[in-house]
Protein backbone atom coordinates (compact mmCIF):
# COMPACT_ATOMS: atom_id res chain seq x y z
CA UNK A 1 0.00 0.00 0.00
CA UNK A 2 1.19 3.26 -0.66
CA UNK A 3 1.78 6.20 1.77
CA UNK A 4 -0.68 8.83 1.86
CA UNK A 5 0.26 12.08 0.50
CA UNK A 6 0.76 15.37 2.04
CA UNK A 7 -0.59 18.38 1.43
CA UNK A 8 2.35 19.74 0.49
CA UNK A 9 2.43 16.78 -2.29
CA UNK A 10 -0.46 17.95 -3.39
CA UNK A 11 -0.45 21.40 -4.08
CA UNK A 12 -2.70 22.40 -1.04
CA UNK A 13 -2.38 25.04 1.67
CA UNK A 14 -4.30 25.66 4.97
CA UNK A 15 -4.51 29.57 5.39
CA UNK A 16 -3.44 30.56 8.85
CA UNK A 17 -6.55 32.94 9.29
CA UNK A 18 -9.36 30.53 8.90
CA UNK A 19 -7.91 27.20 7.92
CA UNK A 20 -9.53 27.15 4.96
CA UNK A 21 -7.32 24.54 2.70
CA UNK A 22 -6.64 26.44 -0.56
CA UNK A 23 -4.44 25.63 -3.56
CA UNK A 24 -0.82 26.69 -3.61
CA UNK A 25 0.25 29.77 -5.40
CA UNK A 26 3.43 29.26 -7.66
CA UNK A 27 6.80 29.39 -5.75
CA UNK A 28 7.33 32.97 -7.40
CA UNK A 29 4.08 34.63 -6.36
CA UNK A 30 2.38 35.92 -3.38
CA UNK A 31 -0.99 33.95 -2.37
CA UNK A 32 -4.31 35.05 -0.33
CA UNK A 33 -6.96 32.84 0.48
CA UNK A 34 -10.34 32.90 -0.98
CA UNK A 35 -11.87 33.78 2.06
CA UNK A 36 -10.43 35.87 4.16
CA UNK A 37 -8.13 37.52 1.78
CA UNK A 38 -4.91 36.48 4.59
CA UNK A 39 -1.63 35.43 2.80
CA UNK A 40 -0.70 32.19 2.37
CA UNK A 41 2.43 30.54 3.56
CA UNK A 42 2.85 26.72 3.24
CA UNK A 43 5.00 27.35 6.83
CA UNK A 44 4.66 30.09 8.91
CA UNK A 45 7.68 32.66 7.67
CA UNK A 46 10.39 32.66 10.42
CA UNK A 47 8.49 30.47 12.85
CA UNK A 48 11.91 28.83 13.62
CA UNK A 49 14.17 31.44 14.34
CA UNK A 50 11.25 33.41 16.50
CA UNK A 51 10.88 30.13 18.66
CA UNK A 52 14.29 30.11 19.01
CA UNK A 53 15.16 33.53 20.04
CA UNK A 54 12.36 33.55 22.42
CA UNK A 55 13.05 30.27 24.13
CA UNK A 56 16.91 31.53 24.53
CA UNK A 57 15.88 34.22 26.45
CA UNK A 58 13.79 32.36 28.32
CA UNK A 59 16.47 30.21 29.27
CA UNK A 60 18.82 33.01 30.49
CA UNK A 61 15.83 34.69 32.73
CA UNK A 62 15.55 31.22 33.98
CA UNK A 63 18.63 31.47 36.33
CA UNK A 64 17.98 34.73 37.83
CA UNK A 65 14.35 33.88 38.64
CA UNK A 66 15.66 30.94 40.66
CA UNK A 67 19.12 32.03 41.86
CA UNK A 68 18.01 35.83 42.84
CA UNK A 69 15.59 36.59 45.76
CA UNK A 70 11.86 36.38 44.92
CA UNK A 71 10.19 37.94 47.95
CA UNK A 72 11.61 39.95 50.34
CA UNK A 73 9.91 39.48 54.43
CA UNK A 74 10.48 41.88 57.35
CA UNK A 75 9.71 40.96 60.40
CA UNK A 76 10.48 42.78 63.73
CA UNK A 77 13.02 44.58 61.63
CA UNK A 78 14.51 42.33 59.92
CA UNK A 79 14.40 41.71 56.57
CA UNK A 80 14.71 38.29 55.02
CA UNK A 81 15.46 37.67 51.28
CA UNK A 82 13.72 34.04 49.91
CA UNK A 83 13.98 32.51 46.43
CA UNK A 84 11.55 30.04 45.06
CA UNK A 85 13.50 27.23 46.58
CA UNK A 86 14.07 28.71 50.07
CA UNK A 87 10.31 29.37 50.30
CA UNK A 88 9.55 25.56 49.30
CA UNK A 89 12.15 24.90 51.97
CA UNK A 90 10.57 26.84 54.34
CA UNK A 91 7.36 25.24 53.77
CA UNK A 92 8.42 21.68 54.10
CA UNK A 93 10.06 22.47 57.16
CA UNK A 94 7.15 24.18 59.04
CA UNK A 95 5.02 21.22 58.16
CA UNK A 96 3.23 22.10 54.46
CA UNK A 97 4.51 20.09 52.30
CA UNK A 98 1.33 19.89 50.19
CA UNK A 99 1.89 23.47 49.48
CA UNK A 100 5.26 23.05 48.89
CA UNK A 101 4.88 20.90 46.49
CA UNK A 102 2.42 22.43 44.78
CA UNK A 103 5.20 25.73 44.47
CA UNK A 104 8.03 23.57 43.23
CA UNK A 105 6.29 21.85 40.64
CA UNK A 106 3.75 25.29 39.19
CA UNK A 107 7.08 27.26 39.84
CA UNK A 108 10.52 25.17 39.18
CA UNK A 109 9.62 21.55 37.56
CA UNK A 110 7.17 22.83 35.13
CA UNK A 111 8.77 25.84 33.54
CA UNK A 112 12.38 23.63 33.20
CA UNK A 113 10.48 20.87 31.87
CA UNK A 114 8.81 23.03 29.23
CA UNK A 115 12.01 24.69 28.56
CA UNK A 116 14.20 20.95 28.21
CA UNK A 117 10.80 19.95 25.74
CA UNK A 118 11.14 22.80 23.56
CA UNK A 119 14.37 22.64 23.32
CA UNK A 120 13.95 19.05 21.98
CA UNK A 121 11.25 19.97 19.59
CA UNK A 122 13.41 22.90 17.90
CA UNK A 123 16.72 20.67 17.92
CA UNK A 124 14.77 18.04 16.45
CA UNK A 125 13.12 20.68 13.57
CA UNK A 126 16.50 22.05 13.15
CA UNK A 127 18.50 18.58 12.26
CA UNK A 128 14.80 17.94 10.16
CA UNK A 129 15.01 14.99 12.31
CA UNK A 130 12.18 12.16 11.36
CA UNK A 131 12.83 10.45 14.66
CA UNK A 132 8.80 9.64 16.62
CA UNK A 133 7.24 12.47 14.83
CA UNK A 134 3.77 11.22 16.26
CA UNK A 135 4.96 12.08 19.63
CA UNK A 136 6.70 14.94 19.29
CA UNK A 137 3.49 16.28 17.92
CA UNK A 138 1.63 15.27 20.90
CA UNK A 139 4.33 16.48 23.25
CA UNK A 140 3.78 19.88 21.34
CA UNK A 141 -0.27 19.63 21.85
CA UNK A 142 0.85 19.37 26.26
CA UNK A 143 2.82 22.09 25.54
CA UNK A 144 -0.09 24.05 24.42
CA UNK A 145 -2.31 22.41 27.00
CA UNK A 146 0.62 23.22 29.77
CA UNK A 147 0.57 27.58 28.50
CA UNK A 148 -2.33 28.84 29.99
CA UNK A 149 -1.98 26.78 33.10
CA UNK A 150 1.52 28.73 33.45
CA UNK A 151 -0.37 31.73 35.19
CA UNK A 152 -0.80 29.32 38.14
CA UNK A 153 2.70 30.83 39.39
CA UNK A 154 1.45 33.78 40.40
CA UNK A 155 -1.48 32.35 42.74
CA UNK A 156 1.51 30.05 44.47
CA UNK A 157 3.26 32.57 45.21
CA UNK A 158 -0.10 34.54 46.27
CA UNK A 159 -0.66 31.63 48.67
CA UNK A 160 3.05 31.74 49.69
CA UNK A 161 2.97 34.96 50.49
CA UNK A 162 -0.01 34.58 52.87
CA UNK A 163 1.01 31.20 54.26
CA UNK A 164 4.55 33.31 56.14
CA UNK A 165 2.32 36.33 56.80
CA UNK A 166 0.31 34.04 59.13
CA UNK A 167 2.62 31.91 60.04
CA UNK A 168 5.66 34.21 61.04
CA UNK A 169 3.69 37.68 61.69
CA UNK A 170 5.74 38.96 58.84
CA UNK A 171 5.36 41.75 56.65
CA UNK A 172 6.18 40.93 52.57
CA UNK A 173 7.14 43.02 50.12
CA UNK A 174 6.65 41.87 46.71
CA UNK A 175 8.22 42.01 43.92
CA UNK A 176 12.22 40.86 44.55
CA UNK A 177 14.57 41.29 42.36
CA UNK A 178 13.50 37.64 40.55
CA UNK A 179 9.74 38.60 39.96
CA UNK A 180 10.44 40.43 36.70
CA UNK A 181 12.89 37.32 35.76
CA UNK A 182 10.23 34.76 36.88
CA UNK A 183 7.07 36.42 34.50
CA UNK A 184 9.70 36.66 31.61
CA UNK A 185 10.16 32.85 32.01
CA UNK A 186 6.51 32.25 31.63
CA UNK A 187 5.52 35.00 28.89
CA UNK A 188 8.55 33.63 26.89
CA UNK A 189 8.18 30.31 26.53
CA UNK A 190 4.46 30.29 26.03
CA UNK A 191 5.16 32.91 22.86
CA UNK A 192 7.81 30.38 21.96
CA UNK A 193 5.44 27.71 21.56
CA UNK A 194 2.98 29.77 19.87
CA UNK A 195 5.55 30.40 16.99
CA UNK A 196 6.32 27.12 16.45
CA UNK A 197 4.73 26.05 13.51
CA UNK A 198 4.26 21.96 14.15
CA UNK A 199 3.80 20.85 10.95
CA UNK A 200 7.57 21.45 10.23
CA UNK A 201 7.90 18.20 12.81
CA UNK A 202 6.92 16.30 9.34
CA UNK A 203 8.20 17.92 6.69
CA UNK A 204 11.13 15.27 6.82
CA UNK A 205 8.64 12.21 6.73
CA UNK A 206 7.00 14.29 3.69
CA UNK A 207 10.42 14.51 1.78
CA UNK A 208 10.96 10.60 2.57
CA UNK A 209 8.16 9.23 0.99
CA UNK A 210 8.54 11.10 -2.83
Amino acid sequence: MSKPLTATQMGLVQCQGCGLLCQAPPPEQDGFCPRCHAPLHARRPGSLQRAWALLIAATILFFPANLLPIMLTTSLGRTQKDTIMSGVVYLWVTGSWPLALVVFVASILVPFAKILALFLLLVTIQLRSDWAPLQRTRLYRLLELVGPWSMLDIYVLGLLVSLVQLQSLATVILPGPAALAFAGVVVLSMLSAMNLDPRMIWDPIGETSD
